[in-house]
């Protein structure tokens, strides 16, 4: 979070110098080349930084960092040349608001930079207070006034890009020096005009009395704040720390009510409110994410990899899934699996068992040593979620709970001395609303866990909830185990004919913060969390086998499958079940694709 807190601190000290002008100032220099000399003539004195560091930079960085502090100049000629003609409370949070959203494009060109979708969050959050405020004050304004504006945020985004393309070759004091250095080579250019150096030289400024020393430390203490903000882009995004200027106009607003005794009413004061509110929820969402990145993770770390295989999926592939299951366990060699009792498959007919499937599916496993999940309840892997036999759809909601009640014991008798069974996940997702499934009474989950236990107390029991929408606390506190599913690339039953498959904007840190959170919430501090559902097969507006082989291929291709392995590493859980086996051996067979069978296969060594 270095970066954002020295941001915040620098905004800080310029909106708090901004209330000292107009506390302490009667009157300033209304000419924008005047005071666009002198700022830039100041420049100077950050040659008493070069003995803390200052290194060797070759030429062309040099030249850009020149150029930097150049175009910085022109940035603020523009700027002055605004507030030389309007007022300031409304120009300069218009400014604030353009100046990350110019950003961005110049450093997506020149650094390749990007921000994530979170940040881009914080930064909606932060420009649409800056607009707010612009609206509180709002006055008419000219076309050519906002084409000023626009030019100086232009101006100012990239010079703020060409200062982090030096910074990335060289130190903070060499590159805040040349640009520095840049800024002066601008105010000089300025005398090359005799017009101008005329106005320059001959400028009188009216202060009063002791106001100079006021009017000079100021001076100094807005440019230890101009500091802070190159060291936040020195550390950071330019746009990320550009997005924080709105905060200063918090702080302005604040300072303005409290020391000023300036007071705003109706209109202006509620879209202040509100551009406050939009401020600090950016300010707090981007910590937030700051803080989630820097939470500590073992790269190095063992990572169990297991597999999920669902007979059905494979038989929906058109796969004869014994074939599947075989070249599973003898090619890919997993040592854990997640399989599943399938209520409508087992009990088809109501109180005539057949397990003669899931027999040769755990008796296979038991062969190979593999320790086995099994999943079981109403809502059960793959779709339509919930899998419930014919009969027992047409039955009241009661008595249908009471015929899973009378299965589950079936389940777990049968299977709980068996060696290759680990532990036990009751339902999938119980409490995450996806699926055709019924509605179900609040306490269902509660008697099925105490029902399992009273049966079997030698194993684990597993609850699941959705790794991006699910609540997670009454998952993590009704089981032994807490399981999180993890998906990147998705089709959005709600909005997905609309926007077609879209990638969750969420970082591997997203998970990191959700589970220290999580366990912070509910004192679960040393509950065993896992990946029971890592997104390893495409998802799109239909199901997978209605999918040409090309869709398949464009939705989830070989170089994602790939980042998605190293995206499930960086979140820093120590267990995960692949989802989409039966696909990778179906593309193989199929289409002779066997890129994923063989990731997968080199992963499970």
């Amino acid at each position: 979070m270095t970066w954002l807190l020295i941001a915040i601190f620098g905004q800080i000290i310029l909106g708090t110098a901004a209330i000292a002008d107009k506390l302490f100032l009667r009157s300033r220099v209304s000419d924008p080349i005047i005071y666009t000399f002198w700022i830039g003539i100041l420049g100077i004195f950050s040659a008493t930084l070069l003995p803390f560091g200052f290194l060797h930079l070759a030429f062309p960085f040099i030249l850009i960092g020149i150029v930097s502090g150049i175009v910085f100049i022109l940035s603020l000629l523009a700027l002055y040349t605004v507030l030389a003609k309007t007022d300031a409370s409304s120009s300069l949070p218009f400014i604030a608001a353009l100046v990350p959203l110019s950003t961005l494009p110049f450093s997506i060109v020149l650094i390749a930079a990007h921000v994530s979708g979170m940040d881009i969050v914080g930064i909606v959050f932060l420009v649409t207070g800056a607009f707010f405020f612009f609206f509180a004050t709002q006055k008419a304004m000219r076309m050519n006034l906002i084409l000023w504006i626009a030019g100086s945020a232009a101006l100012y985004g990239f010079s703020s890009v060409l200062q982090k393309i030096v910074f990335e070759h060289s130190n903070f004091v060499t590159g805040f020096f040349w640009a520095k250095m840049g800024e002066v080579t601008g105010a000089l250019f300025l005398l090359l005009l005799p017009q101008l150096r005329k106005r320059i030289l001959h400028a009188r400024v009216k202060i009063s009395g002791s106001s100079w020393v006021w009017y000079a430390a100021n001076r100094v203490w807005a440019s230890f704040g101009s500091v802070l903000l190159n060291i936040a882009i020195f550390l950071s995004h330019p746009a990320l720390v550009q997005s924080t200027q709105s905060f200063r106009y918090v702080v302005i607003f604040t300072a303005s009510w409290l020391v000023l005794h300036e007071r705003v009413r109706g209109r202006e004061l509620r879209l202040k409110i509100i551009a406050t509110v939009f401020i600090a929820i950016g300010i707090g969402w981007l910590g937030v994410i700051e803080y989630a990145r820097s939470i500590p993770y073992d790269a190095n770390r063992t990572i169990t990899w297991g597999i999920t295989f669902s007979s059905k999926y494979s038989q929906k592939l058109g796969l004869n899934w014994k074939e599947n299951f075989n070249a599973i366990i003898d090619q890919l060699h997993p040592k854990e699996m997640r399989l599943i009792a399938y209520w409508d498959d087992i009990e088809k007919d109501h109180g005539i068992f057949d397990f003669s499937d899931l027999d040769w599916e755990l008796a296979r496993a038991r062969e190979q040593g593999i320790s086995v999940v099994l999943v079981i309840g109403m809502k059960t892997p793959r779709w339509p979620e919930c899998h419930v036999p014919v009969w027992a759809r047409e039955l009241t909601s009661q008595d249908r709970e009471r015929a899973l009640n009378d299965y589950i014991p079936r389940v777990i008798n049968r299977y709980r001395d068996d060696p290759e069974i680990d532990k036990w996940q009751i339902e999938n997702e119980p409490f995450l609303k996806f699926g055709l499934c019924a509605m179900r009474n609040a306490d269902f989950l509660e008697h099925e866990v105490a029902l399992v236990r009273s049966l079997d107390s030698g194993h684990q029991i597993i609850i699941t909830d959705g790794g991006e929408f699910g609540s997670w606390n009454r998952a993590i506190r009704a089981g032994d185990i807490f399981g999180t599913t993890m998906y990147r690339r998705v089709y959005p039953p709600s909005m997905g004919r609309y926007i077609g498959v879209v990638d969750y904007p969420l970082s591997p840190s997203f998970f990191r913060f959700r589970q220290k959170f999580a366990r912070w919430l509910t004192g679960e501090y040393k509950k065993p969390f896992i990946v029971i559902e890592l997104q390893a097969e495409p998802w799109g507006a239909v199901e997978v086998p209605l999918l040409s082989y090309e869709e398949q291929i464009n939705i989830f291709p070989p170089d994602y499958f790939r980042e998605t392995i190293q995206y499930a590493k960086d979140t820093g859980f120590d267990e995960y079940y692949l989802w989409g086996a039966e696909w990778w051996y179906y593309v193989g067979i199929t289409h002779n694709n066997w890129t994923y069978w063989n990731e997968v296969k080199n992963l499970m060594k």
